[in-house]
């Protein structure tokens, strides 16, 4: 019998970043990289868990933004283009390090790998990766959650409660149309919590979502088990938090299984080391330099100084790093038996991108971690739904506000350096709300698309995503003018319904911002 439950949580997420208007942007290069390293092997690692019979059960959220963009044809035939050339890159290299037999070996392995990854795509999912999602959730041991309909910063957006109303709505509206049924549960944006927010969640159907450690710890009243069980909030919605100490184990670079010596190094890549005449054509046009995911190198140490990677010794790392990880969970479980009545429950979750983005062996330390699990049965992993199903008593709690990310609050959403947004968000939600009311009941057809494209343009503009990269410095220059270029687009589109379509000017919008296409204004009245 089970000694209790553990419980990993993905968080899939990547902004909207769909520019067609370029063969190549380096933006939408983030989203090939996650689906290259990150998503796709999840997946093919879950293929083999059910040939092996292994039993799992894992949540991972795959937010709204992140539906559009798997579902886009145009976003996935770039992608697929994107594989071919890194495989004509893979043949180009063959030459360039034949006599260098450590550099061939991986050559050969990202070629292999790249192969296996191209038929999983094109033949197994029929390029379109949330047919894998739908696939493992149909089967009930993933539980496929939402997120805010843009990753909106919620505690932020709520100087106008319909705003959040909005991105909660619209995000169980798209779970409903690329998964076919609605969420149970959702991933808060940033993990933001505040007071009240659970109603909203409740209104729309919302079964459970998931807080830091300290948005159930400082919660009132003190929670009888910590965060090693869930609560239920005054409006009856589950709340699970983040369990610290497992979590530190896998997402610290230098304290985690990550800073293995032995796992890949993160930023020695091809795109980099190779002469720039060689390595133009897999790059940017522009001539700037990218990551391509050929890496031939292991983080050796802290010095520039970098030994050759290799990929069969890491694979062997990630088996050892899964059962240490498993048994010190069940010297945890142990430890609370001994101060709860119930069987605790361990909640793990990450940025889905860590694991085969960021670690590159992540995803193979996940299937190991399974394994662990299946061959002793001392710990039962558990989806949020599970858990409550075998444990639908749990004490009545209301959560302090609260999110996770630097000092575990607001901060990193609002500061000096990202603090002029918030004016114009507010300012363009009590906008879209008056003018819907206003145009209740319109039948033109020029109106109504010039305010479904606002509504369109206000939702992309409220990602936290963009105040995030503004206040670590990461994109900075195109977080800023992604939120600019929302602001414009609004205020050119309200100028429209006193002067006129501009019909140029909306059709380009329309074409470039194509997120949520059956989204009517309406969902502000």
């Amino acid at each position: 019998m089970s000694r209790g439950y553990f419980s990993l949580v993905l968080h899939s997420h990547l902004p909207f970043v769909k520019h067609p208007e370029y063969d190549y942007f380096l933006e939408e290069h983030w989203l090939f990289e996650a689906i290259l390293e990150s998503y796709i092997p999840l997946l093919m690692n879950l293929e083999k868990l059910e040939k092996q019979g292994v039993e799992y059960a894992l949540t991972t959220s795959v937010t709204p933004t992140l539906c559009e963009m798997l579902a886009d044809t145009r976003l996935m035939e770039k992608f697929d283009s994107h594989l071919d050339k890194l495989l004509g890159l893979c043949e180009k290299e063959f030459v360039r390090v034949k006599d260098e037999p450590h550099y061939l070996k991986n050559t050969h392995f990202y070629k292999e790998r790249l192969l296996q990854i191209k038929d999983y795509f094109e033949n197994t999912l029929n390029k379109n990766i949330l047919n894998g999602y739908k696939k493992f959730s149909n089967t009930g041991r993933l539980e496929v959650i939402t997120c805010g309909a843009t990753h909106g910063f919620l505690p932020l957006l709520n100087v106008n409660p319909k705003a959040v109303d909005v991105q909660i709505a619209v995000a169980v509206k798209t779970h409903e149309k690329h998964f076919g049924k609605p969420p149970k549960g959702i991933w808060l944006p940033e993990c933001a919590y505040f007071d009240s927010l659970d109603e909203v969640l409740k209104k729309h159907g919302i079964e459970f979502f998931f807080l830091d450690s300290h948005g159930l710890n400082y919660g009132y009243p003190t929670p009888k088990y910590g965060v090693y069980a869930p609560i239920f909030t005054n409006a009856g919605v589950g709340a699970f938090a983040r369990d610290p100490e497992s979590s530190k184990e896998v997402w610290s670079s230098k304290e985690g299984y990550p800073g293995d010596v032995n796992y890949r190094d993160f930023y020695r890549d091809v795109g980099y080391d190779a002469d720039f005449e060689y390595i133009k054509d897999y790059i940017q046009p522009e001539g700037n330099r990218c990551f391509t995911g050929l890496k031939y190198h292991k983080i050796t140490g802290e010095s520039n100084y970098k030994e050759a990677y290799d990929p069969q010794i890491a694979f062997e790392r990630t088996k050892l790093h899964a059962k240490d990880f498993h048994e010190k969970r069940v010297q945890q479980i142990e430890h609370l038996r001994e101060y709860m009545d119930r069987p605790p429950l361990i909640v793990s979750p990450y940025d889905a991108e860590l694991f085969g983005h960021w670690w590159f062996e992540g995803v193979d330390f996940i299937y190991h971690l399974f394994c662990e699990f299946d061959k002793t049965n001392t710990i039962k992993p558990i989806t949020p739904v599970g858990y409550i199903e075998e444990n639908p008593t749990n004490q009545l709690i209301r959560p302090t506000p609260s999110s996770w990310g630097d000092k575990g609050y607001y901060d990193v959403w609002l500061n000096s350096g990202n603090d002029w947004i918030y004016k114009h968000l507010h300012r363009m939600a009590d906008t879209i709300q008056n003018l819907a009311k206003q145009h209740e009941k319109t039948q033109n057809s020029d109106t109504r698309r010039v305010l479904n494209q606002m509504n369109k343009e206000l939702l992309l503009a409220q990602a936290s995503d963009w105040a995030f990269l503004m206040t670590t410095g990461t994109a900075t220059e195109y977080s800023t003018k992604r939120t600019k270029t929302h602001i414009a687009n609004f205020i050119r589109l309200e100028e429209m319904l006193t002067e006129g379509i501009d019909e140029e000017k909306l059709s380009y919008m329309e074409w470039g911002h194509s997120i949520f296409p059956n989204l009517e204004f309406e969902i502000w009245l």
